[in-house]
Formats: C-alpha cells, sequence, structure tokens
C-alpha cells in the first residue's frame, strides 16, 4: 500500500491477521509462507480478484505481518494471558478456531506497548469480531481483550 495507511486499511490488515492466524493454526504451515501468500495472493493491490474472491487489496501490509509475527512468536505467553482471562470451565481449545486466532491477534497487538490505545485496538478487533460472528462472541472478544488491556497496560487506565 502507497503512502500512509488509511483507519480502512488498519482495519483490513487486522481481518488478514486473523485469517492468516487461523491458517497456520489449522495446518501447520510455515510462517513465513503464510505471510508470503497472503501478500502475494490477497493483499496484493494490482490483483484482479475482488473482496468476494478473499481478496483485500487496501490492507496495511506492514501491520498485517507485524500482528501476525507478534502473535505467533509471543503465542506460549498470549495463550497463557487468554486462558487466565477465560471462565475456568472455558478452555482455550474449547473456543472457536477464529475466535482463538481472534483473541491471539488482539492480545498481540496489546501486547505491544507501543501500539495503538487499548481502547482503539479493543474496538477494532470489535469490528473484525462482527465481520466473523453474528452471535455473542463480540461480547466475549469485548470482556476478554478489556480484561487483557487492564493488565498489559495498565498505565493506560490509571486516573
Amino acid at each position: 500500500m502507497a503512502g500512509k495507511p488509511t483507519p480502512r486499511g488498519r482495519t483490513v490488515a487486522r481481518v488478514a491477521a486473523v485469517q492468516a492466524l487461523f491458517q497456520l493454526d489449522q495446518t501447520g504451515d510455515a510462517l513465513d509462507q503464510v505471510i508470503d501468500q497472503f501478500i502475494r495472493h490477497r493483499l496484493n493491490p494490482v490483483s484482479e480478484q475482488t473482496h468476494e474472491d478473499g481478496h483485500l487489496p487496501e490492507a496495511d501490509v506492514a501491520l498485517f505481518s507485524q500482528i501476525v509475527r507478534a502473535a505467533v512468536a509471543r503465542a506460549d505467553q498470549l495463550d497463557a494471558l487468554i486462558v487466565e482471562a477465560l471462565p475456568a470451565e472455558w478452555p482455550l481449545a474449547r473456543l472457536d478456531a477464529v475466535l482463538r486466532s481472534l483473541l491471539r491477534a488482539g492480545a498481540a497487538e496489546l501486547a505491544q506497548a507501543d501500539g495503538p490505545p487499548s481502547r482503539v485496538i479493543i474496538n477494532e478487533y470489535l469490528d473484525v469480531a462482527h465481520s466473523f460472528f453474528s452471535g455473542d462472541e463480540a461480547k466475549l472478544v469485548n470482556g476478554l481483550l478489556d480484561k487483557l488491556a487492564h493488565q498489559l497496560r495498565a498505565d493506560e487506565f490509571k486516573k
């Protein structure tokens, strides 16, 4: 994407990151291979594919790559934080694979202290959740990411 990334481009990057993390979770493919596939085939702005074909040309490619790499690099730590935030009767494996990928992406962004404010990240992932789910999953995303934000970025919530 040429020039300064747009707000839409950042949202689309987050959607693509959730999709890539889902693919990694389901297939066990190599990280660099999945990122390369997404960049070449789904995020390439000169492709003739459409959104209906799963093409996301307006995505902020740098943000996409950063989220996916951070989520994979810190997977054990992020999963532990998510498990701690979940109710005891909800083990991580019980979560839908897309929901698990979404939480990992959101947690990865929240774990980066130099990223956007927590509330921006939470709102973005609420929008992403609404694009994947029509039930109460967005409420779960909101609650869990808010809990993680208070834990990972406590300074943002001091009055």
